[in-house]
């Protein structure tokens, strides 16, 4: 655990932390306490878990350090309004597969997005292959962590941005809805989708419309084919 807690001292980020369930003492309390004053998440697990990841003495704690800093959302958006840009961002409810995290964090700083919105648990590590997958565009787009992406929604809305949620169970063709002003597009888990709570607060729940048999699409496809369709929307009225 000393180790960890040095690393973080030094300034390391921290993807994620895995904690043998069980363990107690006063080097986990501070270890926890160190986390939390750090806002780094951490999840508590079986060492069955930690065992399959390495075959090391672990001593009941797994950390994995970020390649990239992690911004700050408000601090993104107020600097996306005060340079006079319309705010693009991209939030991702438990998108887990670290290659269509990388896909999608690509296509969206290539069509000047803002940012990039993923909880703090159930989300895809940020890696090397993530790095690897985006084509370094990890480097280049801010990626903000949150612990609810139910609050940081309803902050973006209060903000003046639409929430636009792409679902199966939408109705309405994203070329239908009007896209040029700030706005937050939604994408789900590859399973499940986007979660109930979202689609509730969402402002536009929208289906991209396929003619084949497939009745669906990889979450990152989909995510691009909205993005490209806002840029069109914008591009068309003369706003990036």
């Amino acid at each position: 655990m000393r180790p960890l807690a040095e690393a973080i001292a030094a300034g390391k980020v921290m993807d994620k932390v895995f904690v043998q369930k069980g363990l107690r003492g006063e080097l986990f309390r501070e270890l926890r306490e160190l986390l939390g004053n750090h806002g780094i998440p951490f999840q508590q697990v079986p060492e069955e878990k930690l065992n399959r990841i390495t075959s090391r003495n672990h001593q009941g704690v797994i950390a994995f350090v970020s390649p990239i800093d992690f911004g700050d959302i408000s601090e993104v958006l107020a600097a996306t309004f005060e340079s006079g840009e319309i705010p693009k961002f991209l939030m991702l409810d438990g998108v887990t597969d670290v290659r269509n995290f990388g896909a999608m964090c690509r296509t969206a700083e290539a069509l000047g997005f803002h940012a990039v919105v993923v909880p703090e648990k159930s989300s895809a590590a940020i890696n090397e292959d993530a790095v690897k997958t985006s084509a370094g565009a990890l480097f280049n787009i801010s990626v903000c962590r949150t612990g609810s992406l139910i609050n940081t929604s309803k902050y973006l809305q209060e903000s003046g941005l639409r929430l636009l949620a792409a679902s199966e169970k939408g109705s309405t063709s994203p070329h239908e809805v009007n896209l040029n002003g700030p706005i937050c597009v939604i994408m789900g888990n590859e399973e499940k989708g986007i979660s109930n709570d979202l689609i509730r607060i969402s402002d536009e729940l929208v289906r991209i419309p396929m003619s084949g048999k497939t009745s669906s699409l990889n979450v990152s496809v989909a995510a691009g084919i909205l993005m490209y369709e806002i840029n069109r929307q914008r591009f068309t009225q003369g706003a990036v």
